[in-house]
């Protein structure tokens, strides 16, 4: 496989000839994620500007760490396993990299966690969301600064307010993200009374939900109390329009869903008053590192950044941490380092659970308001869930 990409800042190189920091060896990362053939290009693409615009932030500019200029080797997985794990082997045995940063998919990263036990480097995952990146088939290698489906779904329970009121029927896309988030949003409901009275699962790409919705009208139709579909779906073919134009309501059926990219937004302006959870919205978090991101990004690109934005600068800042406060740069002290460290992000605190190096992290409860001004529905902050708020379960036992 060839490199697609390598970037060194100039402002490195120059720094470098005058302080003879150029004759130090850089500290390569390889960021690995799905740049072609997938609608999920957007996502990677996104956490790759905001990787590049965390180091800026944490070098103060000069792209170095402990006088080493940081070069970002960057590779595409095509959105194949397959080449996941071949472009990934690449960067930790020819390339030499330190670490690696990815991927996109679920689907596609799983594949990649033996890869990063069998070299013995440290993987980290971002953006990919699936609980069973950090569960028991994964290793110590790993570590998860994207948020995981247990966030997501008891986030959203926690917007749904529920009781024994509250009937759900829920539509998932059918690999690891879908299932992994509505088996968290059924633990999260456990002991409140709700329920989920059906389950959908539909393939990737799937553009006509009309059987679907169907079987879970009927499933809620007949039952007293508040009634709702929830969509856990990522990818494309507008689940939540299509199911919306079938008329759920004419059953007293809500729709409810998490948030998602801005080019998504627009269509969210059909559900105004709406609640539900989601990883980052960038007016919802008040922190300096937050408002740089927003006001730098906004200079260079005239649009807020978006949530994968800063998901690859949540991680970029956690590397630059780990790298700071590390004796040496040999794994094993790097994972002595990165398990249980706290860190700053665009979103507040983040932790790495040391137990399964999950990186535990607040979410935002929202609210759809609808304003003609603005091209896309806004999710408006309701409140902030903190971390401990949640009770995420354990993926894989770290001490075993």
């Amino acid at each position: 496989m060839n490199t697609l990409k390598r970037f060194v800042a100039p402002l490195v190189l120059g720094l470098g000839l005058a302080t003879g920091a150029a004759a130090q060896d850089p500290i390569k990362i390889a960021l690995i994620h799905g740049l072609s053939g997938s609608s999920f290009e957007a996502f990677s693409k996104q956490a790759q500007t905001g990787f590049e615009m965390g180091i800026e932030y944490a070098t103060d500019g000069t792209n170095e760490i402990n006088g080493r200029p940081v070069e970002l080797i960057i590779k595409d997985t095509q959105f194949k396993p397959d080449v996941a794990r071949a472009v990934l082997a690449e960067a930790y045995g020819d390339d030499e990299v330190l670490l690696a940063v990815g991927a996109t998919s679920s689907g596609v990263t799983v594949g990649m966690l033996p890869i990063a036990e069998e070299y013995e480097k440290i993987l980290i995952v971002e953006p990919a969301v699936a609980d069973s990146l950090t569960g028991p088939d994964s290793n110590r290698y790993v570590f998860k600064t994207s948020r995981n489906s247990s966030m997501d779904m008891q986030a959203q329970a926690l917007a749904l307010q529920p009781d024994e009121t509250l009937h759900v029927a829920t539509l998932a896309e059918d690999y690891a993200f879908g299932r992994d988030g509505i088996t968290a949003f059924k633990s999260a409901l456990e002991g409140t009374g709700a329920e989920v009275v059906t389950e959908e699962y539909v393939p990737q790409g799937t553009t006509d939900f009309t059987a679907y919705a169907e079987r879970m009208f009927n499933a809620l139709k007949d039952l007293d109390g508040r009634k709702v579909i929830l969509i856990y779906i990522a990818g494309g073919g507008d689940a939540p329009g299509k199911i919306q134009a079938m008329d759920p309501s004419r059953y007293g059926i809500e729709i409810s869903m998490g948030g998602h990219i801005l080019p998504v937004l627009p269509t969210y302006k059909r559900f105004p008053g709406m609640e539900g959870a989601v990883y980052y919205y960038y007016e919802a978090f008040d922190n300096d590192i937050n408002k740089w991101l927003v006001d730098e990004h906004m200079k260079r690109f005239d649009t807020p950044p978006d949530f994968f934005t800063a998901g690859g600068m949540s991680a970029a800042l956690a590397v630059a941490k780990a790298l700071k406060e590390a004796p040496d740069y040999e794994t094993e002290t790097l994972i002595s380092t990165m398990e249980g460290m706290s860190w700053e992000t665009p979103k507040g605190t983040m932790t790495f659970r040391p137990e399964d190096h999950q990186a535990l992290q607040d979410m935002l409860h929202f609210k759809i308001r609808v304003d003609e001004g603005v091209d896309w529905a806004i999710p408006e902050k309701v409140r902030i869930i903190p971390a401990d708020e949640m009770d995420i379960p354990l993926g894989r036992n770290n001490q075993e």
